[in-house]
């Protein structure tokens, strides 16, 4: 518990009763624990101590431990980030924050080590598989638009897993003319996956 305590920095308040505030809080403490310890190493007794609210809540909002690891994935993989994004700034935008350092308490830094502890465990890689497949690669061959759309966007996803897991790995940001050079030509890649350069 230490560590997730640590990670959320002090544990939840005991909460007056609001089954929807609740049941949020219990999905975000879950989010940050399943991040943090995975799912294997994070108890329903963990997440609800760092929600402030009582375990047995936990199978009423959501039927137990793998329904909430469910819930807390859909809620992690947002489909909606690309509608809005400037096709013709993606690609800039993308090789911008990847050169970039990987704050810890950015919620997209939460997100994606979310994304590799489910990965990494036999119980909830099927799980992840079909979220990604649902909510992230589905999304990203709508908004490319094309009949390559699904082969595009499953080469965009992996590009910008690498580039996800490289920054992590690094941590600090990248400066001068190493940094000009990463944007440069992380720009390049990625607008010749989704075809911006030819637009």
């Amino acid at each position: 518990m230490t560590e997730l305590a640590e990670a959320a920095g002090v544990l939840a308040p005991p909460r007056r009763r609001d089954a929807a505030a609740t049941r949020a809080a219990i999905l975000e403490a879950a989010k940050t624990a399943f991040a943090v310890t995975g799912y294997d190493r994070t108890s329903l007794r963990d997440i609800a101590a760092l929600a402030g609210s009582d375990v047995a809540l936990i199978p009423r909002y959501f039927g137990g431990k793998e329904g909430l690891f469910t819930e807390a994935l859909k809620a992690t993989i947002a489909p909606d980030r690309l509608r809005d994004w400037d096709r013709r700034r993606f690609a800039r935008d993308v090789a911008e924050m990847m050169a970039g350092a990987a704050d810890i308490a950015d919620p997209r830094t939460r997100t994606f080590q979310f994304l590799l502890q489910a990965a990494t465990s036999p119980t909830t890689a099927p799980l992840l598989g079909r979220a990604v497949q649902e909510r992230f690669l589905a999304p990203i061959r709508d908004w490319l638009g094309d009949e390559a759309g699904q082969e595009r966007a499953r080469v965009l996803a992996a590009i910008y897993i690498g580039f996800l897991v490289e920054r992590l790995i690094r941590g600090a940001a990248l400066e001068g003319a190493e940094r000009t050079a990463f944007i440069e030509r992380v720009t390049a890649v990625i607008d010749g996956v989704i075809g911006t350069q030819a637009a």
